[in-house]
């Protein structure tokens, strides 16, 4: 008897990470695909013989449907299931990938990336619901944050790794690799991994509040999303949510690379290796902002505070700068903006779902998560469009003149985080 359970506990554990190591080469695929135009922009340019505004338009074009699907992919993962969704949309992300690499103009090439950004947008949340089925409550948030660590990996493959292979064998062969890799990733997932633990012939996970759960009563998502929009409260997170990753967006998903390559004379692979930096704030960054919040400050509020008005420091330095950042000075602007534009969305999301009853907390986060890709969605072209309209001056004129308004939506976001409610509510301690 204990043998058989010994072995059943042997199998359950060995398919639940095997599991897990899966979906997490999935969410490093979507964080890659959303930043790979930062090291090829130049060569975009080049190969289309467009402009800065144009090659904008074509790294925002993943955001488009990766914002129009939030709040579909719950439902859409439950009419499908969660492993044949992971597992169909990753092969319209290897469709789109390969697509891309062979476009003869940039027409088809915006379409291409319109493709990747459907195909991965269906990653993160079916993941999440068969990690659900396989692993405890109180191991499920520790699982979450994992995953998203993972992103960090995907940010760092897409700097100096991407950079190094596109100089290398360009950046055509490379996106017919990288879609090679998301169509056998997809096979993968078809083939080992699964939704449930009795679909191995596994018992499934005991939780303890199970019960307390399933008696929260359902809203259906069109009531709950107007009971979002209308609180004013969501505005100030939501409004925070489209400048302060518009600015990540803009700068670490495209226009970083260009502004190191062209203003600072970098190589491919030396800017690539500066872009680490943002891999390196949202990896570190997480833990050590979600620790502040939980358990130094016991406030959202104060942590979301303080990260805006980091950023807006940070940016400050390329305005005020009357030459070149020192070189030290660029692996720390780029650390920071991986740590105080991308790593705090943890806290945001945290603060989102505090802040509404648990029937619409899904809703709430599903809502505002529309409002970090519309800010990418609109960046990306908005500093392609400031860039261009100095073509014929210096490069650290217009890239000058990108960070203004990085620094003028960093401070956007830190007046409308001021405004926001504190969600962190401490229990009053039992006498």
């Amino acid at each position: 008897m204990t043998t058989t359970i010994s072995e059943t506990q042997r199998r359950f554990t060995y398919y639940r990470w095997l599991i897990f190591s899966i979906l997490a080469l999935g969410y490093v695929l979507v964080y890659f695909h959303r930043l790979s135009p930062g090291v090829m922009a130049l060569d975009l340019m080049e190969s289309f013989g467009v402009g800065a505004t144009v090659v904008g338009i074509l790294g925002s074009a993943y955001f488009y449907p990766y914002a129009i699907m939030q709040l579909p992919a719950g439902l859409l993962s439950d009419s499908l299931g969660p492993r044949k969704s992971v597992t169909i949309f990753l092969i319209i992300a290897a469709a789109g990938a390969t697509l891309f690499a062979l476009s003869p103009n940039i027409q088809t090439a915006i379409a291409a990336r319109v493709l990747v950004g459907l195909g991965v947008c269906m990653v993160f949340v079916p993941a999440l619901k068969i990690l659900s089925q396989w692993f405890t409550r109180g191991e499920f948030s520790m699982m979450t944050a994992i995953l998203n660590a993972m992103g960090g990996v995907g940010v760092l493959i897409a700097a100096a790794p991407l950079a190094f292979l596109t100089e290398r064998i360009g950046w055509r062969n490379s996106f017919f690799a990288i879609g090679a890799a998301t169509l056998v990733l997809a096979l993968v997932v078809w083939k080992w991994v699964r939704n449930r633990p009795d679909e191995v012939g596994l018992p499934p996970i005991i939780v303890g509040d199970e019960t307390s759960r399933d008696a929260v009563k359902a809203i259906p998502l069109v009531s709950g999303m107007l009971l979002v929009l209308q609180n004013g409260r969501f505005w100030a997170i939501a409004i925070w949510f489209f400048f302060n990753c518009g600015v990540f967006f803009g700068l670490g998903g495209l226009w970083g690379g260009p502004y190191l390559m062209q203003v600072y004379g970098l190589s491919k692979t030396q800017a690539g290796g500066i872009l680490n930096m943002l891999a390196v704030g949202l990896i570190i960054g997480s833990p050590v902002l979600s620790t502040l919040s939980d358990r130094v400050f016991r406030s959202r509020k104060k942590v979301m505070l303080l990260s805006a008005l980091a950023l807006c420091l940070t940016l400050l330095l390329p305005v005020i700068s009357t030459d070149r950042l020192p070189f030290p000075l660029l692996y720390v602007l780029f650390y920071s903006i991986g740590m105080f534009s991308a790593a705090i969305v943890v806290i945001a999301f945290t603060a989102t779902k505090e802040l509404f009853p648990l029937e619409i907390a899904g809703t709430s986060v599903g809502t505002v998560n529309l409002f970090p890709f519309a800010g990418g969605a609109a960046f990306q072209p908005l500093l392609g469009y400031i860039l261009a309209r100095f073509t014929g001056e210096s490069n650290a004129a217009g890239y000058r003149a990108v960070f203004i308004a990085c620094f003028i939506s960093a401070v956007i976001a830190l007046i409308s985080i001021s405004l926001m409610k504190e969600t962190l509510v401490s229990k009053p301690e039992t006498k």
